[in-house]
């Protein structure tokens, strides 16, 4: 047997976990009508075969009709449920893992005009600022009708074979209970610790009471909401006391925090350039204290910081969800001893920032999480080996060059600078996004160890590509910032990437146009800013930045807020010109013809890329295809086989932002899913 602290098994009351570490309640958002369909299956199912020994499943299940979910949750108060269910828990449980769900409601924590249109409840009539909804101070039939809720909503997982559930209280309905800054309850829900502690153990009552001794059942709950006037560390010891000696709870889950505000939720889940396992500490003192197995997450993204929380005795389960999120087979590489090979999570929280914008959790780093019916987690051989040349070196370069090599081809890249990266590599200049290094360190240490021919400070043209006799040709070349969007002075001004990567230096009051709204024009305003200078940052949107989402957004504001910094939102910049030492820069709007202007130092601006394609169009009448993508075949897994020049020496393709301006996960997905196929 390993003597590895995370390998070893927990037992939870009759239930054996065969290692320590866990994938903590979250919704990905990849339901159908409310229900785990086959996608949310393949997501859950791949990560129990690599060895994960228990995936909760369903962050934030809906249990009640009056608790509408503001992303794409389960709707555990569906009876339909448990059919979707039982397949999950049956698909998982044959390949050893344990399955569970965490049933809420949200309270005030949703809109009243999502679903039913039902009105928002609460125990009190305060407004979360994050959904914006002013609730209904709850009755006592809401009480009661809600209790019961849970309570059937628990029975129907039980149903389904799972072998338990946890109840969350931060942020939802019980937390809202809880807290004196949301319950304005008189009687027997109101008023003293005990009585808004009520609710929770009328609810855990009735579920053991229904579903018997032997379901597991937890609570996942905020030991501290780290506000004033609201729970305090001395008051989430003593629930946590309350919940041991209630015998109801078989387990606690630990978090520290609110999650009222986008900026109260990032510091519960932390984002890349924010400190590891912040609450680490704090999880291990309440279960020093209860003696109660304590499972806990937030920002554990490695091993040896989830090997430490096991064996320091901090916890007795690890959660590392986004980690699973970024390699689902990161169980199986510990087991093997391949602990270089799993691919690090990167802190970009593309996954929540979707889903609180409406869209499914995607994982910045790995495109295949999410997709597992239709991308591969691990890259299968080909039946035939071929030569393979890229040009580029960037995340769409390297990620082709990966699943490439993977398929036993012979890989040659050119990249024209001396080192891999591309705009990624200028990103992390930027100490506060230095962890996304990793991910051109990742698929460079996986290219070394398949043997991809790397020439470095290289600008390949189409003799260069030729004379390596290939079969594919990929050009992931990228592009290169655009400015040229004034109607005069374009010759002014400079780019964001000029002020990153310390090409232009930052003058002392400076206009940011952002056009782009990407990560970019941030970091330029945050480096800027830094020096002391004045920054106002004008957008044409109705808010500023919205390609950066909202947690992400939460850094960049503590540092730009402390700071000379101006946000104007809905005004264009139309033209610059000089005026003595100075720039006279000319903001117009798309609303009317009302102009103003602003005497400036520096103009910069943030507009996207232009494609470098130039190669491309050059070898694009040599290949068999012309450049020509059958997209029918790249999105249902299909084969290449479009050749309108037959006499062509190579298949040309072109991926990331050579193609068009987009993003990291945009690069990665291209290269993987043609690459995969070739």
């Amino acid at each position: 047997m390993s003597n590895d602290p995370l390998l070893q098994p927990f037992q939870l009351k009759h239930l054996t976990l065969r290692n320590r570490i866990m994938i903590t309640s979250h919704e990905p958002a990849y339901p159908e009508d409310g229900m785990p369909k086959e996608r949310y299956r393949a997501y859950h199912v791949e990560r129990a075969k690599a060895g994960v020994a228990l995936t909760m499943t369903a962050g934030s299940a809906s249990v009640s009709r009056d608790s509408p979910p503001v992303f794409n949750n389960i709707l555990a108060w569906k009876d339909e449920v448990v059919g979707w269910m039982k397949q999950l828990a049956d698909e998982c449980h044959d390949h050893g893992a344990a399955v569970m769900i965490q049933l809420t409601h949200l309270g005030r924590r949703t809109r009243w005009d999502k679903a039913d249109w039902l009105p928002v409840v609460s125990p009190g009539h305060e407004r979360e600022a994050a959904h914006r909804s002013f609730p209904k101070k709850l009755e006592d039939w809401d009480i009661a009708r809600i209790i019961n809720d849970y309570v059937d909503a628990a029975e129907r997982m039980k149903a389904a074979g799972l072998d338990g559930l946890e109840l969350q209280a931060y942020g939802h309905l019980m937390d809202q209970f809880w807290s004196p800054l949301t319950n304005d309850l008189d009687g027997p829900y109101g008023g003293s610790l005990d009585n808004r502690l009520r609710f929770t153990f009328e609810i855990l009552r009735g579920i053991r009471d229904r579903c018997g001794e032997d379901f597991i059942l937890g609570v996942r709950y905020t030991g501290d909401e780290d506000l004033p006037g609201g729970l305090t560390a001395e008051d989430g010891l003593t629930i946590s006391h309350k919940l041991k000696e209630s015998g109801l709870v078989d387990f606690l889950n630990v978090v520290k925090g609110h999650i009222d505000t986008d900026a109260g939720l990032t510091d519960v889940i932390p984002v890349q350039g924010m400190r590891n396992a912040p609450h680490l500490e704090f999880a291990g003192k309440i279960r020093a204290a209860t003696n109660v197995p304590t499972f806990h997450a937030a920002k554990i993204p490695d091993v040896p910081t989830a090997r430490h929380a096991i064996a320091a005795g901090l916890v007795d389960m690890v959660g590392m969800t986004r980690a699973h999120m970024a390699d689902p087979h990161l169980v199986r590489k510990v087991i093997e001893g391949r602990e270089d090979d799993i691919r690090p999570c990167v802190g970009a929280n593309y996954c929540l920032d979707r889903i609180y914008q409406g869209g499914m959790a995607f994982c910045l780093h790995n495109p295949a999480t999410g997709r597992e019916q239709t991308m591969p987690q691990t890259i299968p051989a080909a039946t035939e080996r071929r030569r393979v040349t890229i040009v580029g070196a960037g995340p769409a370069g390297i990620e082709a060059a990966r699943v490439a090599a993977e398929r036993g081809h012979a890989v040659t890249v050119f990249e024209a600078a001396d080192e891999p990266g591309g705009q990624i590599r200028l990103t992390a200049l930027d100490e506060r996004r230095r962890e996304m290094i990793s991910i051109i360190a990742w698929r460079m240490a996986q290219c070394e160890k398949k043997g991809v021919t790397f020439h470095f400070n290289t600008v390949a043209d189409a003799g260069t590509v030729l004379a390596t006799a290939p079969n594919e040709v990929i050009i992931a070349t990228g592009g290169l910032p655009h400015t040229e969007v004034l109607t005069a002075g374009n010759d002014l001004v400079c780019s964001a990437w000029d002020i990153l990567s310390g090409d232009v230096k930052p003058g002392r009051t400076v206009l940011i146009f952002d056009d782009a709204g990407d990560h970019a024009g941030l970091q330029a305003a945050d480096l800027i800013s830094r020096t002391g200078a004045a920054v106002e940052i004008v957008t044409p949107d109705r808010s500023f930045a919205p390609e950066v989402m909202a947690m992400n957004l939460v850094p960049y504001m503590r540092n730009l807020q402390k700071r000379d910094t101006t946000f104007t939102v809905t005004w264009r910049l139309h033209a610059v010109a000089r005026e003595g030492n100075r720039l006279r820069a000319v903001l117009g709007s798309d609303y009317s013809d009302v102009t103003r202007d602003r005497l400036v130092d520096q103009v910069v601006v943030n507009h996207g890329t232009r494609p470098l394609d130039e190669l491309y169009f050059e070898l694009k009448p040599l290949s068999s295809n012309l450049g020509e993508v059958d997209y029918e075949a790249l999105t249902t897994g299909g084969l290449q086989t479009l050749a309108p020049n037959p006499d062509g020496a190579f298949r040309l393709f072109r991926i990331g932002d050579a193609v068009a301006a987009r993003n990291t996960h945009a690069a990665l997905y291209d290269a993987l899913r043609l690459v995969k196929d070739l």
